[in-house]
């Protein structure tokens, strides 16, 4: 066993590895009350709701492209756009810039990683072991900080990203990256055609990246849920075109009371700063309560 590997075996255990449905395990956050992906398939969400959301097998084509991933964590979503890129084009030069608070996540998960190629997985490796990777096909960049903080040097760079994957834990844990002021410098990084998606399907999401000057689609569910859901996450570009359209009651969704999106001003708030916020505002709203809205569509 390498030294990496046992520094990752040694730290894996704080996260509590999890399996997923499709084989691939995931971790779960104490700190956050909640798993990194999905239960029913870490490695199937990173390619579904992220790389192929984002239109990657087409925007391939292109001799170059740039990724930012938003909360880097296990780094799947980087590994699954790189995946599906060099299938479509080998010849595609990468640049992927990964935002991340706790270094310790991507390294522990080198213990526990689904089998990428060899190329994709030389890559999460240097990252995880230096911040940073320097290849002919790729030049990769992991930032461990705050992501308010870290994404405004990219602003201030004019980092332009082809895909953006808005990956952190959901907005009643981590409202710090769900706010109007931090989706306005991920918006600020979007390339003119380029593509964000989120898992998040929440309509305080989605009011904020309205604000931030973006058009919003739906990810849709494919096949049938015993419950009942919408969608599974959203994509937000500048432009309506190549977007799935809101269906009529995930338009409604956005004028109720849970539409209120979630406000940072300054940045630096905690999360009950900003949830305590969010809910004073929706206290003294007028609009539909979200429970009638739920009533409404037959939603449980």
């Amino acid at each position: 066993m390498t030294s990496s590997q046992q520094i990752a075996a040694a730290l894996t255990p704080l996260w509590r590895p999890r399996p997923t449905a499709d084989g691939s395990l995931t971790f779960f956050s104490p700190e956050f009350g909640e798993t990194f992906h999905s239960l029913e398939g870490a490695r199937q969400e990173a390619f579904e709701k992220f790389a192929i959301a984002t239109a990657l097998p087409t925007k391939a084509q292109a001799p170059h492209l740039q990724l930012l991933d938003i909360c880097y964590g296990l780094g799947y979503n980087t590994a699954a756009a790189l995946e599906v890129i060099w299938h479509h084009n080998p010849a595609c030069q990468v640049t992927v810039v990964g935002l991340e608070l706790d270094l310790r996540v991507p390294q522990a998960a080198l213990a526990v990683m689904p089998p990428w190629s060899g190329s994709v997985q030389a890559i999460l490796e240097g990252l995880a072991q230096r911040q940073q990777v320097t290849k002919p096909q790729c030049e990769a960049h992991l930032l461990i900080g705050d992501a308010r903080q870290t994404i405004q040097d990219l602003v201030r760079q004019g980092f332009q990203a082809d895909a953006i994957f808005l990956d952190p834990f959901s907005p009643q844990r981590c409202p710090q990256l769900w706010t109007v002021e931090f989706l306005n410098l991920v918006a600020q990084c979007l390339a003119p055609e380029g593509y964000l998606a989120t898992y998040s399907r929440a309509a305080a999401v989605r009011s904020a990246l309205r604000e931030a000057g973006l058009h919003i689609g739906t990810i849709p569910i494919e096949t049938p849920r015993p419950r009942k859901e919408w969608a599974q996450g959203t994509v937000a570009r500048w432009q309506a075109a190549q977007l799935i359209p809101l269906s009529p009651m995930e338009q409604e969704h956005l004028q109720t009371r849970a539409g209120i999106p979630y406000r940072d001003p300054h940045l630096q708030d905690s999360a009950p700063m900003i949830r305590a916020r969010r809910q004073a505002e929706q206290q003294a709203s007028r609009r539909e309560s979200t429970s009638r809205w739920r009533h409404r569509w037959g939603i449980t």
